[in-house]
C-alpha cells in the first residue's frame, strides 16, 4: 500500500510539472490572440476610415464640379492653402467670383473647411484668415465657428464609430493622462473645453479623436468647441482684412492678440474658480 501511495505521488508530481508549462503556454497563446484581435480591429477601423474619407473626397469633387469655369491659371490656385502665398492666390480667385456665384463659393468654402476639420488635415488656419477677406466680420466669425464645431464633431463621431481601436493602440498613455484631467473637470466640462480651444496646451486633433473615448458628451463637446474657437478665429479673421500685407500665418498673431487670448482663456475658467470657492464657503 505504501509503495502504491509513493508511486501515485510521483505520478501526480510529474503530471503537475507537465501541466504547469502547458498552462503557461495557454496563457501566452491567449495573450497573442488578444493582441492579434486588437491589431485586426485597428486595421479594420483604418480601412473603414479610408472608405469614409474616399466618400467625403467624392462629395468634395462634386462640389467643385459645380464651380464656375476657370482658366488654367485660376484652376492652379483652387487647392488647400499650404502657405500664405497660396491663401492670397486663392483669395484673389474667390473674390473675383464671389458676387456672381455667391452660393457656389460659400458652399465650397463651407464644405472644404468641414472636410479639413473632420479628417484633421492642416490648412484650416488659412481658411479662417481667408474668411476675413471674403466676408463681413460677423458672418465670417459665425461661419468659422460653425465649421469648426461641425468639423470637430464629425471627427468626434468618426473616432466614436471606428477610431477607438486606433486610439487604444497608439495613444494609450496620453489618453489615460488626459482622462484623469477631464475627470477632475466633469462638473464644468464646457468651461474646460473652451479653455483648451483657446490655449495651445493640447492639439485640436487630439481633443477631437480622444473625447469620445473618455466619454465627453457630444453636445458639450460641440458647444465648447463653437465658443472656444471664437477668440482665436477673431484674431485670424481680423488679420484676413489685410490679407495681402501678410507673408506668413505667424504674422496674423501679434503680441497684442496673444495677450487678448490669454485674458480670454483666464475668463473662461473664472466661473469654475468662483464656483469652487462658493462650494467651500457653503460647506
Amino acid at each position: 500500500m505504501a509503495k502504491k501511495r509513493r508511486d501515485r505521488r510521483k505520478a501526480d508530481s510529474v503530471s503537475s510539472v507537465h501541466e504547469e508549462p502547458k498552462s503557461k503556454l495557454d496563457e501566452a497563446q491567449t495573450l497573442i490572440e488578444t493582441q492579434y484581435v486588437g491589431g485586426g480591429s485597428a486595421r479594420i477601423s483604418l480601412l473603414i476610415l479610408l472608405s469614409i474619407f474616399t466618400c467625403a473626397a467624392s462629395v468634395m469633387y462634386l462640389v467643385y464640379r459645380n464651380f464656375p469655369e476657370l482658366n488654367n491659371d485660376e484652376l492652379a490656385t483652387i487647392k488647400i492653402p499650404k502657405d500664405m502665398e497660396d491663401a492670397k492666390a486663392l483669395g484673389t480667385v474667390l473674390s473675383k467670383y464671389k458676387d456672381t456665384y455667391y452660393t457656389q463659393v460659400l458652399v465650397a468654402y463651407f464644405t472644404t473647411y468641414i472636410f479639413l476639420q473632420t479628417f484633421a488635415i492642416p490648412g484650416s488656419i488659412f481658411l479662417s484668415i481667408l474668411s476675413g477677406y471674403l466676408y463681413p466680420f460677423p458672418l465670417a466669425l459665425f461661419l468659422v465657428c460653425l465649421c469648426s464645431g461641425l468639423g470637430a464633431s464629425f471627427c468626434y463621431m468618426l473616432s466614436y464609430l471606428v477610431g477607438r481601436p486606433v486610439v487604444y493602440c497608439y495613444l494609450t498613455e496620453r489618453v489615460q493622462k488626459w482622462s484623469q484631467k477631464v475627470d477632475k473637470h466633469r462638473d464644468h466640462l464646457i468651461n474646460y473645453i473652451i479653455f483648451l480651444r483657446i490655449t495651445p496646451f493640447l492639439p485640436n486633433w487630439f481633443i477631437n479623436i480622444t473625447s469620445p473615448v473618455i466619454n465627453v458628451p457630444l453636445g458639450v463637446f460641440f458647444l465648447g468647441t463653437f465658443l472656444g474657437v471664437a477668440p482665436p478665429s477673431f484674431v485670424a479673421i481680423n488679420a484676413g482684412t489685410t490679407l495681402y500685407k501678410l507673408t506668413t500665418a505667424g504674422e496674423a498673431v501679434s503680441f497684442y492678440s496673444l495677450i487678448v487670448l490669454g485674458v480670454l482663456a483666464m475668463l473662461s475658467i473664472l466661473p469654475v474658480i468662483f464656483q469652487k470657492k462658493l462650494q467651500q464657503k457653503m460647506e
